[in-house]
């Protein structure tokens, strides 16, 4: 025991902690639950409430609800919260693009800075140069595009 404290920094592995009366009590409620949404046969909360209340430690009666939803979840909830993860997941920037952007971003508001206080402080015409940057900007348009289109067929 002392040398699994020892190589764990000092600190027990939480699931491997000793589980409590009120614990058990709080998990064959969630079994309960489970049981009255039809989600559980009796004979399958039966046996599971008898592992719930024989438990020694967090991992066993994890162990007990990992494949149970919680409480109150319909399918048309979870399915919902999939599809909505996967929306999320689809709408998300890739970091690659992220900086490319940020660069662009940048140089372009330095080089209009310096083009406004040039044409502030100067009385002749000046090139107006930063419309060159117009171009990259074009074609990371046309990346991004053309990368999020892509993810979206998948």
């Amino acid at each position: 025991m002392a040398k699994e404290v020892a190589k764990s920094g000092g600190q027990p592995d939480p699931v491997r902690m000793r589980a409590s009366d009120a614990d058990r009590q709080k998990i064959a409620e969630q079994l309960k639950a489970a049981l009255d949404e039809g989600r559980l046969t009796l004979h399958e909360y039966d046996d599971r409430v008898r592992e719930a209340y024989a438990a020694r430690t967090y991992a066993d009666l994890l162990g007990l609800v990992t494949d149970l939803p919680a409480p109150g979840l319909s399918a048309g909830e979870v399915h919902a919260r999939r599809q909505a993860e996967l929306r999320r997941a689809a709408r998300k920037f890739p970091m690659a693009l992220m900086v490319l952007w940020t660069i662009w971003g940048a140089l372009a508001a330095v080089n209009l800075a310096v083009y406004v206080l040039l044409v502030m402080t100067v009385e002749h015409e000046i090139y107006p140069w930063p419309v060159w940057l117009l171009v990259p900007g074009a074609a990371l348009c046309a990346v991004t595009i053309g990368v999020q289109t892509i993810r979206h067929r998948r």
